[in-house]
């Protein structure tokens, strides 16, 4: 009866860009738990967690800060973890069970991920009881701390921290954690290699935070591919600008450093620098779908049709309703330029 009620729910979700078919997705939802934490207040707070060994079930450690307690339940029953590890500045926290009846997930390192590859996660979002899943690919992967943060647009809300990204093949590539603020949120997951470091660590006693994960610093100790978000959301383009300059400084084999002051530059009408930026984030990533949609933006402006004929073929790789959109706009352009040459000419 749970199987069924999970696959009716499933069959409503938006499977539009899914590759997972239905049967995949029960099998994988087997290793995917919900976990439930009492808090100071009286309050049960939720979020969901992913088998990666029969003794350790991987979450965020913000979903279990400063809990009284917490289980993890599935199909109706409970399970009650005897240790727990903790990364408190990265975000990740294992809880240790004497034995779990659940499939763990196979990992693949982030270093083998592909930019635009596709992927989807599986979460418990907005007090659902069973998980869920959301489809994107990967955006971005940002340096940090020895490993690679991924930005997708995968989305996940509230409910579904600690859950899972995974692959096409199935394997988990990150923990579900964090999204900027506001309505068109950028999506993150912390990187499988975290997990493995930290099951490698002592045990805690508590589920008393020991500080703020990164991602909750003050916004100038936030990475910088932090910073960017909300003056790029905002339009706020002089602050883009200066927060972007200085990380192309920090980190100059970061292509997102350079999308961002391209961006930047384009918006204050500063187009030669912005064709040089993006042209730099092109090099340091062939695959930045963002950097091409901008510069087929500019081509277009100047009618630039051997630059847009190159784009179309570019931009199909990843996304064939943009390629087509973009050849649609280049036939009007010369249509449109077509008839005024007609009526000049008369």
């Amino acid at each position: 009866m749970k199987k069924m009620l999970l696959l009716s729910l499933l069959l409503n979700a938006d499977l539009v860009n899914a590759q997972p078919n239905i049967g995949q997705l029960l099998t994988l939802h087997e290793s995917i738990v919900q976990i439930s934490v009492e808090l100071e207040n009286g309050n049960v707070g939720t979020g969901t967690g992913v088998v990666i060994s029969p003794e350790y079930v991987v979450t965020n450690c913000h979903v279990l800060a400063d809990g009284k307690g917490a289980n993890v339940a599935k199909y109706g029953d409970g399970y009650k973890p005897v240790g727990l590890k903790a990364d408190w500045k990265h975000d990740l926290c294992a809880l240790k069970f004497e034995g779990l009846p659940f499939k763990p997930v196979p990992m693949r390192d982030t270093g083998s991920l592909e930019i635009e590859e596709e992927v989807f996660s599986v979460g418990y979002p907005n007090g659902n009881n069973v998980p869920q899943p959301s489809y994107g690919s990967i955006k971005a992967k940002y340096p940090y701390d020895n490993s690679l943060i991924i930005r997708s647009d995968a989305a996940f809300s509230l409910g579904s921290s600690g859950g899972a990204l995974f692959d096409q093949q199935f394997n988990l590539i990150g923990i579900t954690s964090f999204k900027s603020p506001g309505p068109q949120g950028f999506f993150y997951s912390l990187p499988v290699e975290w997990i493995k470091k930290l099951i490698t660590s002592e045990e805690q006693l508590t589920l008393k935070a020991e500080g703020s994960p990164f991602w909750a610093l003050p916004y100038e100790k936030q990475p910088f591919f932090m910073q960017v978000v909300i003056p790029y959301q905002n339009g706020d383009w002089k602050t883009l600008h200066q927060t972007a300059e200085a990380w192309t400084k920090s980190e100059p084999n970061t292509s997102d450093a350079w999308y961002f002051l391209g961006v930047a530059d384009l918006k204050l009408n500063n187009v030669p620098s912005a064709k040089v930026a993006f042209d730099q984030a092109l090099t340091l990533n062939s695959r930045h779908l963002d950097v091409l949609m901008r510069q087929s933006e500019m081509a277009l402006t100047e009618a630039n049709f051997d630059r847009l004929i190159q784009l179309v073929t570019s931009i199909k790789a990843f996304d064939s309703d943009a390629a087509e959109e973009l050849s649609l706009k280049i036939s009007a352009l010369k249509q449109n330029k077509t008839s005024i040459s007609g009526a000049s000419s008369k």
